[in-house]
């Protein structure tokens, strides 16, 4: 059996863009996605990833899987829909698989119910408990589809997307599935934003990733899926890494054990060499500990002579969807409509901090002349859930 496993489409929608298309050309001119607003905080405006397209009705699906995660899950899905359609002609429905990562689901409209119950009593007609159970997400897309395989969901907090991408894979090279559908999706919501505020983790800023003055993260919210196959496409997932080092339950190892782990494991895995990668796009949150640990990181497996940048400050941390989204940054640097070979800049304010080891962040406008062969993607979540995902154009493998 062919164990290679290529990404044939992608749909995504977050703050930079409502297509792929949309967030090349923001992410390529560090054009940020990132607003103020004060919707989950009153009176005190914050800097977050809110996606303001316009999102597709889910009247026609049953009130239970009626969720604005769902519905940024649609609008990604109806990107890829024709791709899938084509699989489940190909090899048909109980052969395509859903393999999916989230943390929120449907807890907004969890907050919306119990807001209105306080006042009257009663929990309204348009809410369902199930719509906040982490399943939902993956049963969902099963009927946008109308596919029968392995259905599931990953809830690591931000490695969640990268996670699915790993077990989608695995399902494609055990033969349990010839198709699947792969990523993650996450929603805003007051309880988000407040648990990580909770945690003196929310910036008032944009955040400033690898800056002396950088003070933490700016949540958002995204979907970004892929149909996975064995069929050669453009970009190839050449191997993966996971790691839990469960140092503790928010702040990562900062010795970088279990990151380093992930990592190499991705290498090994498509016996590839760190100087055989050209881009890295990195977890990069913005958080004092999780960057310090992160450039120690890259620095000891790469030197500074490799291209990294972290696109949080354009998309906000999308959590759930992080991971995902993060791959499909790199899967859109590697297309050959960027034929340049334009790199995602690092949007910053320049102020290297002397405690993080140097690596080399990528300027605006910096290009390698083609679209690059081997890119990384790096996750580092709470609890010490750590991923990496290695990619390579259809060339170069």
């Amino acid at each position: 059996m062919n164990d290679a496993c290529y990404l044939n489409a992608l749909g995504v929608v977050c703050a930079a863009g409502a297509s792929g298309g949309e967030v090349a050309a923001r992410v390529f001119s560090a054009d940020s996605g990132v607003a103020l607003t004060d919707r989950f905080t009153p009176g005190r405006p914050l800097p977050l990833g809110m996606v303001n397209a316009a999102l597709p009705s889910l009247a026609d699906y049953p009130v239970a899987m009626r969720s604005r995660n769902n519905q940024l899950a649609l609008h990604a899905a109806l990107q890829v829909r024709p791709a899938v359609h084509d699989a489940v002609a190909r090899y048909g429905a109980d052969r395509v698989a859903v393999v999916v990562g989230t943390s929120t689901s449907g807890i907004g409209e969890s907050e919306s119910a119990i807001r209105e119950h306080v006042v009257t009593g009663q929990l309204p007609a348009t809410y369902a408990f199930a719509q906040q159970e982490l399943g939902s997400l993956s049963a969902f897309l099963r009927a946008v589809f109308g596919v029968s395989g392995p259905a599931y969901v990953h809830s690591s907090a931000c490695a969640s997307g990268a996670k699915a991408l790993a077990s989608a894979a695995r399902l494609l090279r055990c033969g349990l599935a010839d198709a699947v559908v792969t990523g993650g999706v996450d929603s805003l919501s007051g309880f988000t934003v407040a648990g990580f505020d909770a945690l003196n983790l929310v910036s008032s800023q944009r955040c400033n990733p690898f800056s002396v003055n950088r003070d933490g993260i700016n949540i958002g919210e995204a979907a970004a899926l892929f149909v996975m196959t064995r069929e050669p496409a453009t970009v190839q997932l050449l191997g993966w890494g996971e790691s839990s080092d469960a140092h503790h339950f928010s702040a990562p190892d900062p010795t970088g054990r279990g990151a380093i782990s992930a990592i190499e494991a991705a290498l090994q895995r498509a016996n590839i060499q760190p100087s055989a990668v050209d881009y890295v796009n990195l977890h990069a949150t913005g958080t004092r500990a999780n960057d310090q640990m992160e450039g120690a990181v890259m620095h000891a497996l790469f030197g500074s002579d490799v291209p990294v940048s972290g696109t949080k400050p354009l998309t906000g941390h999308t959590l759930g969807a992080a991971g995902a989204l993060e791959a499909a940054v790199c899967w859109l640097t590697m297309q050959d409509s960027n034929d340049g070979g334009q790199l995602p800049p690092h949007l910053w304010d320049n102020a290297a901090d002397p405690a993080i080891a140097p690596v080399r962040h990528v300027l605006l406008g910096e290009s390698l002349g083609a679209p690059p062969r081997v890119t990384l993607s790096t996750s580092f979540a709470f609890g010490g859930a750590n991923a990496a995902l290695l990619f390579g154009r259809r060339s170069h493998a």
